[in-house]
């Protein structure tokens, strides 16, 4: 990639919308950009956390294992968005893995260090990375909260509602989420299975609440999805 077209996508990143001249030009010398195909790893459990990243194109989801060898994904990302920031504060060793869910994804990877040097520097820009983080930790305490209090349909409507609120695009009246999650993929975010999540989007469909094929769902009613 062009360094016109990193400048460009580096400079829709919020956090780094707050730069200097100065410190911009030090981060581009400091980023890396990646392509991935479809089933590529990030990173794996284990490595070394010295990098972080920002997704330009494609989808990526971060998870990890149980005891039994189940599939956990704790959240699928979209472009513009960070991952990898827990080195940033304190992780060592990644305790997730990163993979891709697209066959072009596209990121950048930026050394931790720099980044630390830069927040330690600019006050807005270390504001900015905490009200990230912070948003980040507040929707994960509320993805527990669901799989502890709600039950298996009330969670996957709970997916669907926060994409739609997250990522969706209107359509007339209607709302439509563009996705590259399989049925299975929705089970593991939601502590379900796939049966369930099949049968709960079935039922929700012949309700004519939603529409789904295997790319996207389309919301017909917001505030009948319940």
């Amino acid at each position: 990639m062009s360094r016109e077209l990193i400048t460009s996508f580096l400079k829709e990143i919020p956090l780094f919308a707050l730069l200097t001249d100065a410190e911009f030009e030090r981060l581009l010398k400091g980023a890396e950009f990646h392509k991935k195909s479809k089933y590529d790893f990030v990173y794996m459990p284990d490595e070394s956390a010295n990098k972080v990243f920002f997704l330009k194109k494609g989808c990526i989801k971060i998870g990890t294992h149980s005891g039994d060898g189940k599939e956990v994904i704790k959240s699928v990302l979209y472009p513009n968005a960070m991952f990898g920031e827990l080195c940033l504060v304190g992780e060592s060793k990644r305790i997730d893995f990163a993979q891709c869910m697209n066959s072009d994804v596209q990121y950048c990877a930026v050394d931790a260090n720099l980044i630390r040097a830069m927040v330690q520097q600019n006050l807005q820009m270390s504001l900015k990375l905490y009200e990230m983080i912070g948003n980040r930790l507040i929707s994960a305490e509320r993805r527990l909260e669901s799989l502890v209090l709600k039950d298996a349909r009330a969670r996957i409507i709970d997916f669907i509602k926060e994409n739609v609120k997250r990522y969706g695009q209107r359509v007339g009246y209607e709302m439509l989420i563009r996705h590259s999650l399989t049925q299975q993929d929705i089970a593991n975010i939601t502590g379900t299975s796939r049966q369930t999540v099949t049968s709960v989007l079935n039922d929700l469909k012949k309700s004519n609440l939603i529409y789904f094929n295997r790319r996207s769902i389309l919301v017909r009613d917001m505030a009948k999805l319940a």
